[in-house]
């Protein structure tokens, strides 16, 4: 019986700590169902029908998806959907300097060519509304 006293307060504590998560996750999904809408009414079609490419869609200070998994070769091309605000990419792994600051419908390509993590990130967002995205690259 002690034991179920002590059992009680670490699942509410575990709950607890996990509501907060949860509900960052379900703003993040929604708000990538909207630049994913956003995509389709600029380019008349879903991202996910681009071929040879993977699209990465930015987004009121978000990457849609922010981790991407993909095979060695694969270009990945980010898009700015949202209406007012510019973005960059910096990949921090690699020699490719940032890119310019795409605007609206704007896009920048890289090719995937090295396995491993990658981290890259928005040059003027990543600090102060934490725009950081990851594509891992597998062999």
């Amino acid at each position: 019986m002690c034991l179920n006293t002590f059992r009680l307060p670490a699942i509410l504590l575990a709950l607890l700590i996990s509501v907060p998560a949860l509900a960052e996750d379900d703003k993040t999904a929604a708000i990538c169902a909207e630049a994913e809408d956003r995509y389709v009414d600029m380019f008349g079609h879903p991202s996910s029908e681009e071929e040879g490419v993977r699209i990465v869609k930015m987004y009121k200070y978000k990457f849609c998806p922010g981790d991407l998994k993909v095979p060695v070769g694969t270009t990945v091309r980010w898009v700015n959907v949202d209406k007012r605000t510019s973005h960059t990419v910096l990949l921090k792994e690699t020699d490719t300097p940032e890119s310019d600051r795409l605007f609206p419908e704007d896009e920048f390509e890289f090719t995937f060519l090295v396995a491993g993590p990658q981290n890259y990130l928005c040059g003027p967002h990543w600090e102060t509304q934490e725009m950081i995205g990851m594509v891992t690259v597998t062999p």
